[in-house]
């Protein structure tokens, strides 16, 4: 025994020095590391203190930060010292990168604080190319999710925000491209492939005109994955191709390993499964070096599959497993229910129909989960939710109508009781008098701008706009559906958010009119010509004007001067600048005339009553008590060379000093 303490004493002290040897070996690499990896360089330093001083622009941003951007130390660096010289445009650029770099190693609950974090910085700095480059970016994370309709809130309201811009610059143009990119996938996740590919196509012709290459990458991949689904399989080969040469161009590492996953997928789908095999297992390589689980789970997946069609069930369970248990970590849904549909076949075939069946039943839930039913019928929930804020509405308008009619009883009855001569009651009569008179005016006031409201939201007017949105449905229009309404809840947000404004900027009323013009058109079979002229001296943004005064008299241009004239139908409405402190606002039409209209009105059993007019006048004599000029409304019959009626013409004039 001693001697074979002897034998083992030699070994235990080189295993003791050994041991300390290894700690002090692994505490130096842990120093020398942490000290690499948090080094920033003096060069980024330099750029970082340039960039807070001379305050750039977002693509100009993005040029001098492109090649650093997924290092998070160097991101982190800019973050703070941004934050440190309140410098807000570098610190949401900093945290969206960031953001995105979280993204692409799957941490998507990361990534979504710094994205959320980046958004409220641009929000409270009223900065719109990073309001917008955030809220795709957040769009992004929910469709790698399957978190669809919280996806398509975020990529729809970001692609309506860069669309207000009329000379969007090349970063908001970047951008436009994402939001019609994800809002194709959203499309895609959908199965609505012919909207998907329809947004897709749009935003490579855009991406075409910027030469963005990585782009055009996307959007090819795009677009070959929804005509696999919709099993044009040779097509969506050739796209996948095309996409594969713009990511080898761009050296492009997690582009290859998707490019070459979906040529694989393709290669199983036409019984190629050897040639799917020969792509995926050098591709799982790339992917497991770029530890990005949204491109490690399906490249698993996948070659499970081939695996299983070459009947090598053993290789193919373990793949599939390890791609659901991946899928599963990141919460990869779509993903994880592609892997239990296989795993269900496979179990199928060995004769485990236990193990099948619950991995179908699973499948089949996740397919549940990902497209439910509320999802499905995510328009029709716009209309239900303006109802319920109508009505509501309503009902809040009524309860304070009440209440103050209650308040107002209740203190003329303490006025009366409390007259006990007669000088007391004639100084109560004198001040119910005078409530009454104030309360007629107030009023006057408040029934004028409800029969406003009432005018623009003519029930006539969207009993037929829901009716074509349901017959688009019934036809299975779903693009017409789609497009007609969008335009529709704009027109109905626009109107709601303006009557409660006593005047706007003359840019949001034609904005407004523009929409409202738009979805009667659709009405007359898109028959009318309809133009906006705004000369040059004029600012629409500057102009105020009282809220939604234009709509009654191009109704009155439709209905009365348009609706019964055969061949070309014109609507112009231009707006010029006057003398003395007046802007002019014409609206002619080539319609039947005035007298013309009347004959055909006589004539109709039911007989449609004009009141906009009416009551746009009175708004528009209210409006200039607050001016040193007042209105006028003037309507001016338009004949021909032969002295036939050929339209009329209507001239506001409507002060600004």
């Amino acid at each position: 025994m001693r001697s074979r303490i002897k034998q083992l004493a030699p070994l235990g002290f080189f295993l003791v020095f050994t041991k300390q040897k290894i700690c002090w070996l692994l505490f130096l690499f842990f120093v020398s590391y942490s000290s690499v990896s948090q080094f920033v360089p003096a060069s980024f330093k330099k750029t970082t203190d340039s960039i807070i001083q001379s305050d750039p622009n977002y693509t100009q941003i993005h040029v001098l930060l492109r090649s650093h951007r997924n290092d998070t130390v160097l991101m982190r660096y800019l973050a703070n010292s941004a934050a440190q010289s309140g410098y807000i445009k570098g610190q949401t650029y900093a945290l969206n990168q960031l953001g995105r770099r979280y993204r692409n190693l799957s941490e998507y609950t990361k990534s979504i604080a710094l994205h959320q974090k980046a958004l409220d910085l641009a929000t409270k700095s009223n900065d719109l190319e990073f309001r917008v480059s955030s809220l795709n970016m957040l769009g992004v994370v929910y469709t790698r999710t399957s978190s669809i309709r919280t996806a398509m809130d975020y990529n729809q309201k970001a692609l309506e925000l860069a669309e207000t811009v009329e000379s969007p610059s090349t970063g908001l143009k970047r951008n436009i491209n994402v939001s019609l990119n994800r809002i194709g996938n959203l499309y895609q996740l959908l199965k609505q492939y012919d909207l998907a590919i329809e947004h897709f196509e749009r935003s490579l012709t855009l991406e075409e005109e910027l030469g963005n290459t990585l782009g055009l990458a996307i959007n090819y991949q795009n677009i070959g994955e929804c005509l696999e689904e919709q099993g044009q399989l040779g097509e969506a080969l050739e796209n996948y191709r095309t996409s594969l040469s713009y990511n080898e161009e761009l050296d492009n590492d997690m582009g290859r390993v998707i490019c070459k996953n979906s040529i694989a997928q393709i290669y199983i789908k036409q019984d190629r499964s050897e040639e799917a095999v020969e792509i995926l297992e050098p591709t799982l390589v790339i992917a497991e070096r770029l530890g990005d689980g949204f491109l490690l789970s399906p490249a698993r997946i996948n070659l499970g599959w081939a695996q299983l069609l070459a009947e090598q069930f053993k290789e193919a369970k373990e793949n599939m497993l390890l791609g659901l248990q991946i899928a599963e970590k990141y919460n990869l849904r779509k993903e994880s229910a592609q892997a239990s549909h296989l795993l269900s076949e496979l179990f199928q075939q060995t004769r485990d129909y236990r193990q099948a069946l619950n991995y179908k039943l699973k499948a089949e839930n996740l397919d549940k989960e990902i497209l439910n039913e509320s999802t499905v019928r995510y328009v029709n929930d716009v209309i239900f939710r303006y109802d319920s804020e109508k009505k509501g509405n309503q009902i809040e308008v009524l309860a304070k109508e009440n209440e103050i009619v209650r308040l107002k009883l209740r203190k003329n009855n303490q006025t009366l009781l409390a007259s006990g001569i007669a000088l007391a009651l004639l100084a109560g009569i004198f001040y119910i008098l005078y409530r009454q008179y104030q309360l007629k005016n107030e009023k006057k006031l408040l029934t004028l701008e409800q029969s406003m409201l009432r005018s623009q939201m003519n029930p006539h007017f969207l009993f037929n706009s829901l009716n074509s949105i349901k017959l688009y449905i019934i036809n299975n229009e779903q693009k017409n559906a789609v497009h007609y309404l969008n335009k529709f809840s704009k027109l109905i947000r626009k109107i709601l958010e303006a009557s409660s404004l006593k005047e706007i900027p003359l840019a949001e009323e034609l904005e407004t009119v523009e929409l409202y013009m738009n979805i009667e058109n659709i009405r007359f079979s898109n028959e009318i010509d309809f133009k906006i002229i705004v000369d040059g001296d004029i600012d629409v943004h500057q102009i105020k004007i009282p809220s939604l005064i234009l709509q009654p008299f191009l109704e009155n241009a439709l209905w009365h001067g348009l609706s019964s004239k055969e061949g070309e139908k014109k609507i112009g409405l231009h707006i010029s600048k006057g003398k003395d402190g007046f802007v002019h606002i014409a609206i002619m039409d080539n319609g039947v005339g005035r007298d013309a209209a009347e004959k055909i009105k006589e004539g109709k059993v039911l007989k449609r009553k004009s009141v906009g007019i009416d009551i746009t006048k009175e708004r528009l004599a209210n409006f200039s008590r607050d001016y040193q000029n007042s209105f006028e409304v003037e309507i001016i019959d338009l004949f021909d060379e032969n002295g036939k009626s050929s339209g009329t013409k209507v001239i506001l004039h409507i002060p600004t000093v």
